[in-house]
């Protein structure tokens, strides 16, 4: 399967870097479209199997799945730009494009009387160490077309197919939320230094901290409450600490911040 990613900006270099780092594609199969040729030479260093151009008609043309990274204010010019080369009859097209909706998709990239099939996808940064939480939805996809979008994604982490009403929802949480967790690691870290830790050591810590608390959630399907239960005990250390950032208003900020994304 050959993936065109036009694009080599933060999101889609980071498609980019994920898919070559998942082992699951040779060279020739990963394709790069980016006007600067600093970025892509960037990738190509980082990964010699991403091929790259500076032509997204190039890209575009023999691609099975083209994945459009670009501004949401250079999208329709570009699906102008490769519409010639496009072929919705063995072509996919997935936007990572935010906020531009499938319909407005579907308008820019239509050939007469045959509908496309456009997927709208929404990853995160952490796609290029294979830990993307994405979500994906699409308009005029058979099952096998999904099965076969949804397992691309999968190689750069997780992947959840919902309506795309939820697609906001699905970013806040978790490609907003990457910069919510950092912020955390960041004050947990500060606050491990003025306990006496190294700041690469508090860093690393926390940040191992926060991968067993999600992998804890995941494997054993619990709810936080139970979880946090497990390591609160009557009278210790923890509930005191969480008492107090409770009184500080943790939880209230939390859902704020979220709220405040929409």
């Amino acid at each position: 399967m050959k993936v065109s990613i036009i694009g080599a900006g933060n999101m889609g270099g980071a498609i980019a870097c994920g898919l070559a780092a998942s082992g699951q594609f040779g060279a020739g199969d990963i394709v790069c479209a980016n006007p600067s040729k600093g970025k892509l030479e960037a990738l190509h260093q980082q990964y010699s199997i991403i091929g790259t151009t500076t032509h997204n008609m190039v890209a575009a043309l023999e691609a099975d799945i083209i994945i459009l990274a670009v501004k949401p204010w250079l999208a329709e010019k570009v699906l102008q730009e490769i519409s010639d080369v496009f072929n919705p009859a063995r072509q996919m097209l997935v936007s990572v494009v935010a906020g531009v909706p499938i319909a407005q998709l579907t308008e820019w990239t239509g050939h007469g009387e045959e509908e496309p099939t456009v997927f709208r996808s929404i990853p995160n940064t952490a796609a290029c160490v294979c830990k993307s939480m994405t979500f994906l939805s699409a308009a005029h996809a058979d099952a096998r077309q999904m099965e076969t979008v949804k397992a691309l994604f999968d190689t750069i982490g997780s992947t959840m197919v919902v309506d795309e009403k939820m697609l906001e929802t699905g970013m806040i949480l978790a490609s907003c939320g990457i910069a919510f967790a950092l912020r955390y690691i960041r004050a947990a870290a500060e606050g491990g230094v003025e306990l006496g830790c190294r700041a690469s050591q508090a860093t690393e810590i926390v940040a191992q901290t926060l991968i067993g608390a999600g992998e804890l959630l995941l494997r054993n399907g619990t709810h936080p409450e139970q979880e946090i239960d497990r390591v609160t005990t009557a009278g210790g250390i923890t509930i005191r600490g969480l008492n107090e950032m409770e009184h500080a208003g943790f939880t209230s900020a939390v859902i704020r911040g979220l709220k405040a994304c929409k």
